[in-house]
């Protein structure tokens, strides 16, 4: 039996997401048994952003307002700059991020994702990494920022880039198999 066999996980993004960050955590839980749904803000497709252009389209499984978090066991959150950028000012997507915070599942962000964590308001106290250009907005959310390929903390798991996604994965994998994790106010 796969690691994530029964295990149901949401990949939220939008346009100008990293296509890596996208695609490798995809594939690699997929790999692992998990099922999979691409959520965004809109039905049909969503396009990457892959190193210094617009990648690769992805289909999008779900819209947020058809989607529950209450569905799945985590979230996953691809960066680039543009992909949490666009989705931070989008009530709907925060929502989402709280509640999969607020059920105690795990919520893994890489590279610019983290900004999400930030405005959905459960970055303080926490141990994090990101992107280093991230770092201080990081540290001025209140949490402690930490220069590793992948950082966990009660749930919520972190990472630079996407020289750091084989890791990134190995500890998404792990984190869910531990189950749910009880969340301190942040």
């Amino acid at each position: 039996m796969s690691k994530l066999t029964g295990k149901k996980i949401a990949i939220l993004a939008t346009d100008g997401f990293e296509q890596s960050e996208l695609e490798v955590p995809h594939a690699k839980l997929r790999e692992e048994g998990a099922e999979i749904d691409i959520i965004s803000l809109k039905p049909g497709e969503i396009t990457g952003w892959d190193t210094d252009n617009w990648g690769r389209s992805v289909k999008v499984d779900r819209t947020l307002p058809e989607t529950l978090a209450a569905d799945y066991d985590a979230l996953v959150l691809p960066g680039g700059q543009i992909n949490p950028d666009l989705l931070r000012v989008e009530d709907s997507a925060l929502n989402f991020i709280r509640a999969f915070h607020d059920d105690g599942k795990v919520i893994a962000a890489i590279c610019h994702a983290p900004w999400l964590l930030i405005e959905a308001g459960i970055a303080r106290g926490r141990e994090m990494t990101s992107y280093p250009s991230v770092r201080t907005d990081v540290e001025n959310a209140g949490a402690r920022w930490t220069d590793a390929e992948v950082v966990a903390d009660n749930g919520i798991v972190t990472s630079r880039n996407p020289g750091d996604l084989d890791a990134f994965c190995a500890k998404i994998i792990e984190e869910v198999n531990e189950g749910l994790h009880v969340c301190e106010a942040a």
